[in-house]
């Protein structure tokens, strides 16, 4: 789930990163044949790579069948998660960790391209990171918050800006 959060990969994109996709010294990590067939590099944090490199070393070499495939993440009987199974298991630790809320897999990635844009990150650079072609899709798939726009709104409206420099 960290992984879906610092990266905002799509369900199969995870299923699908093998341990070479991971690129520790750069923070980013290689996602192949994403929606559209299209190939990227998309950042992973800090956090995020600590808690990877942690299960790689530690538990992965446990869970690895013989001979390895290389995918990076693993059901306890060492293959590859499917995607309903994934989504059932990530379902089941956010309704454990927060009851009252529902949630899945897509549900990071709409949250971190909603929180990066309310941080200020160019939507071109948000829509790169989700792999979208058009900068209408990644609208699709942010909000950007009331206190965000009112502050923007505030900062650059032209008639705010009169206002401000007409008072006393």
């Amino acid at each position: 789930m960290e992984v879906f959060y610092s990266s905002a990969i799509r369900r199969m994109e995870l299923i699908n990163l093998l341990v070479s996709d991971i690129d520790a010294s750069r923070g980013t990590l290689f996602v192949r044949q994403g929606k559209g067939g299209r190939d990227r590099h998309v950042p992973i944090g800090e956090r995020a790579l600590h808690w990877v490199c942690r299960y790689n070393d530690e538990v992965r070499p446990h869970l690895a069948p013989s001979p390895d495939s290389g995918t990076l993440f693993l059901t306890a009987y060492g293959g590859s998660f499917a995607p309903d199974v994934l989504s059932r298991q990530v379902t089941a630790y956010m309704k454990a960790g927060a009851p009252a809320k529902r949630g899945s897999c897509h549900m990071f990635r709409h949250t971190t391209a909603t929180l990066m844009l309310d941080g200020g990150a160019d939507v071109r650079y948000v829509a790169e990171m989700l792999g979208h072609q058009k900068l209408e899709t990644t609208m699709i798939y942010t909000r950007v918050s009331l206190a965000k726009l009112s502050a923007v709104h505030a900062a650059c409206h032209p008639a705010e800006n009169a206002t401000r420099s007409a008072l006393p």
